[in-house]
């Protein structure tokens, strides 16, 4: 099996805590990270990767649910529909399943690798998946969707 170029960072890692830069112009080199994040998302099983989760301070995320892999750059939430609570997982918070409340259809705007806008509307894994990755990117963890004890014990186990 093949080495990710790009390591994972886990709880109780500070960058995961960061909100990620703006990113200003789509180059060659945003392309080529969102390249080897995908690269590290499958290697590692997942359905979706922010960029702060490799340590790289950009609005960057990938998805794929099973539908194709999805490029997001500057990604907005701009439409919420319904909502449903179900487990999470995550990459940078391994062994730990968490109920989280999310919208159930959402509209998205972004920039597309060529530097456009575009929307998107998703529902179902794929919109979880998507509000997920958007919650990393402004420094929000599945963990703060606990209550305050589990929260503690699931960050405390975790530094030791």
């Amino acid at each position: 099996m093949s080495m990710a170029k790009l390591e994972i960072l886990k709880l109780p890692d500070q960058a995961l805590r960061k909100k990620a830069a703006y990113v200003d112009g789509v180059s060659d080199a945003e392309r080529r990270i969102l390249l080897d994040m995908a690269e590290a998302m499958y290697l590692n099983k997942g359905v979706g990767l922010a960029a702060l989760q490799v340590g790289i301070d950009k609005q960057l995320a990938v998805i794929d649910v099973g539908e194709g892999l999805v490029k997001l750059i500057n990604p907005a939430i701009i439409k919420r529909e319904g909502s449903s609570v179900a487990e999470e997982g995550c990459l940078s918070v391994p062994g730990l399943q968490v109920r989280v409340r999310r919208a159930n259809r959402i509209k998205v705007t972004f920039f597309n690798e060529k530097g456009e806008v575009s929307r998107l509307s998703a529902d179902g894994l794929a919109s979880r998946a998507i509000q997920h990755e958007i919650d990393h990117l402004s420094g929000r963890l599945i963990v703060d969707y606990l209550n305050p004890i589990r929260r503690l014990l699931a960050c405390f186990c975790r530094r030791t």
